[in-house]
């Protein structure tokens, strides 16, 4: 099964980090990254800018309003996402449980609705097949 792994972050107090301390973080999430590979777990990621770079769109009187940032009322914004191939929930928990991600911030695991996914892989192929 996959699980979409969301990363949040507290960018201010991640930007009080020092920069040696901060890279030496990243290093050690890149290679557990590669331990998820290796062992066939790692099925994406992207790691986002910062919110402040966001915007957010929704349908207000019919028409689609853009607003600045998210909307959220938490210091903790969304940082980045890890696709992860998993047995099931409990086995996603044990993988994640060991990212040092897990120290700058919460992870929250989905699974991905697999229905709607296989859907979207036939338009895929179908727009794919019309060049």
């Amino acid at each position: 099964m996959r699980y979409v792994c969301l990363g949040f972050i507290d960018e201010a107090k991640f930007a009080e980090i020092p920069p040696a301390d901060a890279r030496r973080m990243m290093e050690e999430c890149f290679a557990y990254d590669d331990e998820l590979r290796r062992g066939g777990h790692f099925a994406g990621g992207e790691a986002l800018d910062s919110a402040r770079n966001a915007v957010t769109l929704r349908m207000k009187e019919g028409k689609v309003e853009v607003t600045d940032g998210p909307f959220a009322e938490t210091k903790e914004m969304l940082g980045g996402i890890l696709l992860l191939e998993a047995r099931d929930m409990n086995h996603a928990i044990a993988l994640m449980s060991r990212h040092p991600g897990v120290r700058m911030g919460p992870f929250e695991i989905r699974p991905a609705n697999e229905a709607i996914n296989r859907l979207i892989a036939e338009r895929d192929a179908a727009v794919a097949g019309e060049k």
